[in-house]
């Protein structure tokens, strides 16, 4: 029988548009003799459909055509089954979908965030990737970094503000250039794709940076940039019991930072017939990184390190930062759902993407049952005890 995959895609982000890209990919490359997967489509009002065409990536060319000829559900658990049921409910309408495992493959806030790993989780079904806190944690780059730091994992200093700070922007814009001067990176809290991400080299510069990065979240961080800089990313695949590092890769992008048209426009200069619908994997790239191998071998060793620092589950990408005037490594971010889930960062080394995703599910049956053996419920008379019977007759509650 079948293993049925429910694989779940897009949300109210910024990144919604790059997750259906992701998603729709995965859903080709999983083995349909093994899997029989459902698309689940998660519109920017946090609405869930299915329908044939949800898995059509050229029928996201018109949603609001799209959504009419699909069907909205609910998730429901009945009897230990994991059902999508359809909502509103109708006497003569679609039968619920049954699912056994879930694959999240959305990005940015407001789901990548932990935000949906925990709606999924009080669901109860098993889920790829990694949980709740690991998730926040990952997308706050200010909580993250203070994380690593702790742990003795190398990162960037930085400072962050928010909207309260962006009101004095004379004030703001001098706590920068006297704490951390230029260059200067500013970058919002929590979000990905390089979304809202700038260098500036002078006040004007950062003015225009921070109104960008203000724009797309209420917390900000401002850091030095490192203008001689190697980009070097690493993927990491397994969870807190056993985790591996792939093959290094340098990407490769035409402006100060990787930004959003490299990752996901321009196709790529190792791409065929452009890389609009290729995600990540449309990224010029150089696999494996040329850097000497003790870099390499330390970038995966803190990449590993970080992982299970984090509690890690299912496959992540870690962005570093060589500076190539001093010669330091600095551990940039995580990326808990990475673009493509970073399929071509294990191809090298002769896992396939169908090999990746199988290894993804297998990781999230694992942690189901880990966690069933855990106690989450204590037996007690609490509710029917004397301690209850000052509450009769308080105000809000029948006497």
């Amino acid at each position: 029988m079948k293993i049925r995959v429910g694989i779940i895609f897009g949300g109210k982000s910024v990144e919604h548009e790059v997750s259906v890209i992701s998603a729709l990919q995965a859903m080709q490359s999983l083995d349909k003799d093994k899997y029989e997967a459902t698309a689940i489509y998660l519109t920017k009002e946090n609405e869930l459909y299915v329908g044939s065409d949800i898995g059509n990536i050229e029928a996201y060319k018109d949603i609001p055509l799209l959504l009419r000829a699909s069907q909205r559900v609910m998730p429901v658990k009945e009897n230990g089954h994991y059902l999508l049921a359809p909502y509103p409910q109708k006497m003569f309408g679609m039968k619920p979908v049954e699912l056994d495992v879930l694959l999240p493959i959305v990005h940015g806030t407001n789901v990548e965030d932990g935000t949906l790993m925990g709606y999924i989780k009080t669901w109860g079904i098993p889920f790829a990737g990694c949980d709740v806190t690991s998730a926040a944690v990952g997308m706050d780059k200010y909580i993250m970094k203070t994380v690593f730091a702790d742990n003795g994992i190398p990162v960037l200093k930085c400072r962050r503000y928010t909207t309260k700070d962006y009101k004095d922007m004379e004030r703001l814009t001098e706590d920068i250039e006297e704490g951390i001067g230029y260059p200067v990176i500013v970058k919002p809290v929590n979000s990905g794709s390089s979304v809202g991400i700038s260098v500036a080299h002078d006040r004007e510069g950062l003015i225009r940076s921070l109104d960008s990065a203000f724009t797309f979240a209420n917390v900000i961080l401002a850091e030095h940039a490192i203008m001689k800089l190697q980009e070097i990313n690493c993927s990491v695949l397994g969870d807190m019991d056993e985790a591996q590092a792939s093959f290094c890769e340098e990407p490769y992008h035409s402006d100060e930072i990787l930004s959003y048209e490299d990752k996901y426009m321009s196709g790529g200069k190792t791409s065929k017939g452009g890389g609009a619908s290729k995600g990540m994997a449309g990224v010029a790239r150089k696999i494996p990184a040329p850097i000497p191998e003790e870099m390499t071998k330390r970038i995966q060793e803190l990449a590993i390190r970080a992982f299970q620092c984090l509690n890690c589950n299912g496959v992540v990408r870690f962005d570093f930062m060589i500076d190539g005037d001093s010669g330091e490594l600095f551990l940039n971010e995580i990326n808990t759902i990475p673009g493509s889930l970073s399929f071509y960062l294990w191809e090298p080394a002769g896992m396939s993407y169908t090999k990746l995703l199988d290894r993804l599910i297998e990781l999230a049956i694992k942690r189901k049952r880990d966690e069933e053996r855990v106690t989450f419920s204590f037996e007690t008379n609490i509710l029917n005890s004397s301690s209850l019977k000052g509450l009769k007759g308080a105000k809000g509650t029948k006497a």
